[in-house]
């Protein structure tokens, strides 16, 4: 579904944050865990739909489409993740702590803790307009294993394991969020980040 801002969206956290779509109205927005589609098979995000962000990381996001619109007018942005409340990432924390899925999900307990938290991260893919569908990018959002890490990417592509269009896809990605100023994590190609962990935790407030 296309998400189209008609008027401001206060976001549910209190004060500080925005409407991703106030920024970006052809972006797409399918939070993942507002569905049961994702890695604890259940929602955890109840009435949470929209995307929020700090200004800077919407601004920066609006940016990195601009660019991508000057690239391939047909794609955009598909959002699965944005600001996200610590009461959830306690939740995340609980299904993984002990597992060897724990190193792909930020400790609560622990600082900086999760940027999500702060609405300074992205989770996002790029989306076909034309055929409703996100690109390939050799795993779903969401996919914790050694697929998704941009850091044995080479060594994936070289051993067949990732497509050279999964691999093309993933750089255009890549690319475009970089020279809009956000950072990236070497284990996952689709979370994005406004500031160092760091640099959020000094300048955000953690969401409740």
């Amino acid at each position: 579904m296309l998400l189209i801002a008609t008027q401001p969206s206060p976001a549910p956290f209190g004060p500080g944050l925005v409407d991703v779509v106030e920024h970006i109205p052809a972006v797409q927005v399918r939070l993942g865990y507002s569905t049961p589609d994702n890695f604890m098979h259940k929602d955890v995000y109840g009435e949470l739909e929209r995307c929020f962000l700090v200004d800077d990381a919407a601004r920066m996001l609006a940016d990195a489409h601009a660019r991508l619109q000057q690239r391939a007018p047909g794609l955009t942005f598909v959002l699965y993740d944005c600001a996200r409340p610590r009461s959830v990432q306690l939740v995340m924390w609980d299904v993984v702590a002990g597992t060897k899925q724990q190193g792909y999900v930020a400790n609560p307990h622990k600082a900086p803790g999760s940027v999500h938290n702060r609405g300074c991260a992205v989770d996002l893919s790029l989306w076909d307009s034309a055929k409703g569908a996100p690109l390939d990018m050799g795993t779903p959002w969401d996919f914790f294993g050694a697929l998704a890490e941009p850091r044995r990417e080479s060594e994936l592509w070289k051993a067949g394991k990732l497509t050279s269009e999964q691999l093309a896809n993933r750089l255009l990605l890549r690319e475009l969020m970089l020279r809009a100023g956000f950072g990236l994590l070497p284990h996952e190609w689709w979370h994005f980040d406004c500031a160092p962990p760091s640099v959020a935790a000094a300048r955000y407030p953690i969401l409740p």
